[in-house]
């Protein structure tokens, strides 16, 4: 029985499941969740329990492609909108610990090669580590990593965790004003009815007054007498007719000034008319715009709006359709079987996983990460295992499709995968540094520990302070953009269990790429100065 316990495998489940019992844990609302894992780790690696470290590295793989497959439809909105705002802030930190490396290097007589590597460590950075050593030649950088890592993912775990909490922020609230800016930004579609009154068009074809391309708005339903059909884009519309329209506010307002007042008479359906949410799970049909599908030709069907991410969003004819959406189609029941059939509408494969997407995506991850990049002539470097990964999947989850192979995960999967990966990532890093940490302490002090502490906190506590008070951005985001900036995938993992949004992995995916160069670049400038 004790030798079971040394078996990497047996070791790894024990972890997970010591540190879930201690996550679980509340103490005044406060609890490590996940993150607990790593604290259980360090005491077993400490007796020499050890988790093979290939767990890590697969672990790590898992993570952070799942973590960049959620992230990646919203990183690039978030990139465009406020990408200068977060790519400032990951600056300053990395600029202020690296000042505060160099400074208290000085201050306390350490060797400026322990003191680069004190820097990484303190910012989880292996990627600095790597640049550090390359320049300098030294082991020195490796032991300062080696001291300091522990503390600093620790740290950072911890500061994430009590961040919220000092400075009196409601998660839960962050996460609902976060959901409501992205459906502010997709404005809610609604339903009205208009009467056509205006002189103008009477006798005109929708196409010919190009009111989907003009308002925006999507007409479902027109009744003319006592007619009421769904109409093409040859339909004509007639004084007196009742039209019935889905669209954003402001769209409905342009189709009112085009065509007439809103009315309170209803449109009823026609005999044997029906209105179906159904779900896109038909591979071939991904990617296709609603102007390529042509569902009014053929099948004489209206969409009249599209749910994505539980956001509704008003359908254009250029607007694509992605694995897992829902679009509500107006149609007569014979061509709504054949909607369904054309759209998939299948529950069951939309909840089924297809490792093809995700053992694929790692591969590409993999090799873009072992790609070296000069950087202007002065240094080179590779995005590595996790730079690779995050990229692969972010641009992967934008393209949506690649031939057969759909770049998407349901959020069951995604949600099991990430878990496990981050699982297995925390139990092998905490049996590694708990094996070392106390004969590390023994040889040089705790100087080192103490100087990595405050290299890690003092940086995220006044980038935090800036971000939340000055720059007003979104606590939960807010996380994750300080995570990232310290490339620290332990603190991604504390932030992403402060809510139930995907608004750290943005965050973190957003900066991600910048404070991996940086880091390289600081750990070059302070190897020579």
């Amino acid at each position: 029985m004790t030798e079971l316990i040394y078996e990497g495998y047996f070791a790894l489940f024990l972890i997970i499941t010591g540190g879930i019992m201690l996550g679980n844990i509340r103490f005044r609302g406060f609890s490590l969740d996940l993150s607990a894992v790593v604290f259980v780790a360090l005491i077993m690696g400490h007796y020499g329990i050890m988790v093979p470290e290939a767990f890590q590295t697969i672990g790590l793989v898992f993570f952070i492609f799942t973590v960049g497959i959620q992230a990646g439809p919203g990183f690039f909105e978030a990139f465009k909108k406020t990408g200068r705002q977060f790519l400032s802030i990951s600056f300053f930190l990395v600029a202020l610990a690296a000042m505060l490396s160099f400074t208290l290097s000085r201050a306390f007589g350490l060797d400026p090669f322990l003191g680069v590597g004190i820097f990484n460590g303190a910012l989880t950075s292996t990627s600095g580590l790597a640049a550090a050593i390359d320049i300098s030649g030294s082991t020195l950088p490796s032991i300062g990593y080696g001291v300091v890592y522990p503390a600093g993912a620790i740290m950072a775990i911890l500061t994430i965790h009590l961040l919220p909490l000092l400075l009196g922020v409601n998660m839960k609230q962050q996460a609902a004003d976060y959901l409501k800016q992205a459906h502010e930004e997709h404005p809610e579609v609604s339903e009205r009815n208009f009467v056509v009154e205006n002189k103008n068009i009477d006798g005109k074809t929708l196409k010919e007054l190009g009111v989907g391309s003009m308002t925006r708005a999507v007409v479902s339903r027109i009744k003319h007498g006592d007619t009421v059909y769904t109409p093409g884009k040859d339909a004509r519309l007639h004084l007196g007719d009742i039209v019935k329209c889905a669209g954003t506010r402001d769209a409905l307002d342009k189709v009112e000034l085009m065509i007439g007042p809103p009315t309170d008479a209803r449109v009823p359906q026609p005999a044997g008319y029906k209105v179906h949410w159904v779900l896109v799970t038909n591979k071939d049909v991904v990617n296709t715009s609603l102007n390529s599908l042509n569902l009014t030709a053929y099948y004489n069907a209206t969409i009249t709006r599209i749910r994505r991410s539980g956001i509704d969003i008003s359908p254009r004819g250029n607007s694509q359709l992605r694995f897992g959406d829902k679009v509500m189609v107006a149609c007569d029941e014979e061509n709504m079987k054949q909607v369904m059939k054309l759209l998939g509408n299948n529950e069951k494969r939309l909840s089924e996983t297809n490792f093809l997407p995700i053992s694929l995506g790692i591969i590409i991850g993999v090799l873009l990460g072992a790609i070296t990049f000069p950087f202007f002539g002065l240094f080179e470097f590779s995005l590595g295992i996790t730079g690779g990964v995050l990229t692969a999947a972010l641009v992967l989850s934008k393209i949506g499709k690649t031939g057969p192979v759909i770049w998407s995960m349901s959020g069951g999967a995604n949600n099991l995968l990430r878990k496990l990966g981050l699982l297995m990532f925390l139990a092998t890093v905490g049996t590694h540094a708990g094996a070392h940490i106390a004969d590390a302490l023994a040889e040089y002090g705790w100087t080192l520990l103490w100087v990595g502490m405050m290299i890690t906190v003092i940086p995220m506590v006044l980038t935090t302070l800036i971000g939340h008070y000055a720059l007003k951005i979104n606590f939960a985001t807010l996380l994750g953009v300080v995570a990232g900036s310290m490339t620290s995938t332990p603190g991604l993992a504390a932030a992403d269990s402060k809510t139930e949004s995907d608004a750290a992995s943005v965050g973190y995916a957003t900066v991600y790429p910048l404070a991996l160069v940086l880091m390289i670049v600081f750990s070059q400038i302070l190897s020579v100065v």
